[in-house]
């Protein structure tokens, strides 16, 4: 993470088709997108110049927006070029790209059917989202207070910032109690993810992971799944409850920003570091660098 607060950064960001200097791209304090969270993100990363899966995530982006009923202004191509070039208007060929479009503060209020959609895309130089000796040897987890909510309570395939509360809160708890981050579960008290990504766990020589029927189903969970299956590893979706994490040998989390990142406890129950983990890490490593077409086939 930048030292630097990221409102102070230097650089430009692309916002509503033009490019403003970093510390001129604001919104006003009315704006119904930070009082309602009418508000949907990305966030992705580029690797030696090329953003990994851009039109994945600019469809999810855009399906986002429609879940919380607003229409994005751009097109597809519009946003994938304009991510292009902010990437290259900043510099950087490895960094983290950050699109996010939200209701303007046209109305104020419950009702905002006519506020203008904004569109902004930033991009800076991020690092692994867990510290380099943490994720070497696997991350702790505590065990989330909030849980995921029931699929008929709020939209949750679209990556909309309101459903980030509860995930700020447990991870900010875990982090005051020594952990790295929180496991949460769903309303039913099944196993779902952790606060910012997509949870993994292996017994005998197979990949458990649960069904994403309450949260997001990650990108990058999609692509580790398929470099698994590539290698012809098994890989399960089901449900899978709390009393049986002490039985599973391995644990991984994946994520944009966590890429794939060992865990080594889950709030007492540990975990080794084993052989599938590390091939995984480095299939993906592989799979995201331009110069790997036949693990980018594998991946896709």
């Amino acid at each position: 993470m930048a030292a630097t607060p990221f409102d102070q950064l230097s650089g430009d960001i692309w916002y509503d088709g033009t490019f403003v200097p970093w510390s001129d791209a604001k919104l006003h304090i009315l704006s119904h997108g930070l009082h309602y969270g009418s508000s949907v993100f990305e966030g992705e990363r580029a690797y030696g110049g090329r953003i990994f899966k851009s039109e994945a995530h600019t469809e999810r982006l855009l399906e986002s927006g429609r879940m919380l009923g607003f229409e994005i202004p751009w097109t597809a191509d519009q946003i994938n070029a304009a991510k292009e070039e902010t990437l290259a208007r900043m510099q950087l060929t490895d960094a983290y790209i950050r699109p996010v479009a939200w209701r303007g503060s046209e109305m104020m209020g419950i009702s905002a059917q006519k506020n203008t959609i904004h569109l902004a895309i930033a991009a800076w130089e991020w690092p692994s989202y867990f510290k380099p000796e943490e994720r070497l040897k696997g991350i702790r987890l505590d065990l989330a207070e909030y849980r995921r909510p029931d699929p008929q309570t709020a939209p949750y395939k679209a990556k909309a910032a309101g459903l980030y509360m509860i995930c700020t809160i447990s991870k900010h708890a875990a982090e005051s109690k020594g952990y790295t981050d929180a496991l949460m579960l769903d309303w039913r008290g099944h196993v779902a993810e952790a606060t910012g990504a997509n949870v993994f766990f292996i017994k005998d020589g197979a990949i458990h992971t649960p069904t994403p029927d309450c949260f997001l189903n990650g990108i990058t969970r999609q692509t580790v799944m398929d470099l698994a299956r590539a290698r012809g590893i098994e890989v399960i979706e089901r449900t899978i409850l709390p009393e049986e994490l002490s039985g599973f040998e391995q644990c991984f989390v994946t994520g944009t920003a966590a890429e794939v990142t060992p865990v080594s406890e889950i709030n007492g129950t540990t975990y080794q570091v084993g052989e599938i983990i590390k091939t995984l890490m480095e299939d993906y490593d592989a799979a995201v660098r331009p110069e790997a077409p036949a693990l980018q086939a594998a991946a896709g």
